[in-house]
């Protein structure tokens, strides 16, 4: 009645490998080496990636502190309001 599902069709010169799930390791050497890995390319690329965040840091917080500033209605304008 048909193939299976995986099986479809019929792939010539095509060689596939296969490895049992209960032979792998999910997390082969994860603290021992991807971590220091982690850090070491952290660090390497910090002095690139930093700049640019402190620079557009500063400039939001300087443009939202202008922005509450010219809201600000001046007291001058209002003092022979009655």
């Amino acid at each position: 009645m048909g193939r299976a599902f995986g099986n479809l069709t019929r792939v010539r010169h095509v060689i596939t490998y296969s490895l049992s799930p209960f032979e792998q390791r999910a997390f082969p050497h994860y603290f021992t080496k991807g971590i220091p890995n982690v850090l070491r390319r952290i660090q390497a690329s910090i002095l690139r990636s930093a700049p640019p965040f402190v620079a557009f840091y500063l400039l939001y917080t300087w443009g939202t502190q202008e922005f509450e500033k010219s809201k600000r209605k001046d007291p001058a304008i209002y003092e022979n309001d009655r």
